[in-house]
Parts: C-alpha cells; structure tokens; sequence
C-alpha cells in the first residue's frame, strides 16, 4: 500500500471512532480490553497521536513517551481527539518523504512506518468504539487488512517481546481466502515467532510442509481476530488447535 492510502484510512477511521465514542459516551466499557471505558480509550488514542506527530513534525530520532493527557471533562474528550487526529492526518500529508525518525519495525522509510503504524493503530481502536456503541464495523478492505496482518505477524511478533512461545516446535499457517498470495507460516519455538510470508509459493504450487495447524478466513475476520477484536468461531482452523489457542491466551500487543 502506498503511503497515500494508509493516511487515507487514517483520516476515516479517526473520524469514525470520534463519531463512536460520542454516541457511546464516556462510560462505555470496551469489549476487547475489559478494564476500560470510553474515556480511556479516547485518552489513550488521543495521546498516541499526539506522540506520532511529534516524531513526524520534529524528526526525533530517539524513542521518547507520549506525554501525559491534560486533565478534561468527558464532554472534552472527543473534541480533544478529533483536534489530535487532525493534526496528526495533517502531518503526514505534509511531511518531506526522506523524513528521518525514531521507529520500532522495519519499514521502506520513516514516514512510511508512522503513516502505516497509526493507520492500523487507529483502525483496531475504531473497531473498539464501534463496538462499545453497538454499532456494525465499518468494512475494511482486503488490501488494508492483509497489510495489517503482516505487520502484526512480521513485525509486532518477530520482537523480543513477544510471549507467543512453546517449547515444543510448531507452524502455525494463516491463509486469507479472499486475497491471492495472502498467506503466512509462523515458526513458534521458544525464541519469538518468525514469520515467512509463504503466498507466492502457494500460488506457483511450491507448497512448502504442512503446517501443523492451519488458520483461514476473509482477511479483515484474521485481521481483527489475530487482534482478538473477533471471536474465533468466524475462523476455519485445520490441524492440531494448540497453536491457535496459545495465540488465542498470548497473542495480545
């Protein structure tokens, strides 16, 4: 995807979750992440923008925290939100593509992480709102999704951090049934999981070994999944399920 299209998605999603948090209000409870309401989920993306526009508009090129919010009334928040998603969108339109800053996954540049990283940043937390409100998801597209997919699969859980592990060697496939080429092979072991996007060798028929489980559907049902945004039982899972439920209890970012 091009960087265009990720600050695209970025601008939508941001305004479709400030609509959400407005119709839910401040104390909705968020159904993925339990132990918070409305306002804290505002609080938080709120402040995430905030710390991608200061990297994006002043080139830091050290890691550094987002700053604190300022203290609000709840009927603050989501004008607060909208005005730090605006800046934000405003930033990467504007920001000179041999940008040089901090970041935390490989990527083709640094403006291509930052447009990137806050598109999916803000899609997953829009899909909260839409929830908590009691709203339908707004569809993502197939492209955005399998780049998501990627990131989360090749960057996110490639790290050190990581705790989806075992002991015993397993390969864990995920395969979206909509996109051509959109399949991965996740080698879990006891060091963090390392992911080879296997699609083109599928789609030659170079079928590589079987995986000992294998996990298919649309790719936003894995996108949100694999981001545990959507029960599981959308999923097709073939094979011994253990990789997948261990994803299931340490998958989560």
């Amino acid at each position: 995807m091009e960087i265009t299209e990720f600050v695209e998605t970025l601008r939508l999603d941001g305004a479709l979750l400030a609509n959400a948090a407005e119709e839910a209000g401040p104390e909705a409870r968020i159904p993925a992440c339990p132990e918070w309401q409305m306002r804290d989920l505002v609080t938080h993306i709120g402040q995430i923008h905030r710390w991608a526009t200061e990297f994006v508009t002043k080139g830091i090129e050290q890691p550094q925290r987002p700053a604190e919010a300022p203290a609000m009334d709840d009927e603050e928040l989501v004008s607060w939100l909208r005005e730090g998603h605006h800046h934000l969108v405003l930033a990467l339109d504007s920001a000179a593509a041999d940008l040089t800053a901090w970041t935390f996954l490989d990527a083709p540049s640094p403006l291509a992480f930052w447009a990137r990283r806050q598109a999916h940043e803000t899609s997953v937390h829009r899909v909260d709102a839409q929830q908590a409100a009691g709203a339908s998801l707004t569809p993502l597209p197939s492209a955005f999704a399998v780049d998501g997919i990627d990131e989360l699969l090749s960057g996110f859980h490639s790290r050190d951090r990581s705790r989806v592990r075992t002991e015993v060697p397993r390969t864990l496939r995920v395969r979206a049934t909509d996109k051509a080429g959109a399949e991965w092979t996740v080698h879990l072991s006891q060091a963090p999981p390392r992911t080879v996007r296997t699609g083109a060798d599928a789609e030659r028929g170079e079928a590589g070994p079987p995986a000992d489980c294998t996990i298919e559907g649309s790719a936003e049902e894995l996108y949100l999944a694999l981001w545990n945004r959507l029960p599981w039982d959308t999923l097709k899972i073939t094979g011994d399920d253990a990789p997948a439920r261990l994803w299931q209890e340490r998958g989560g970012i």
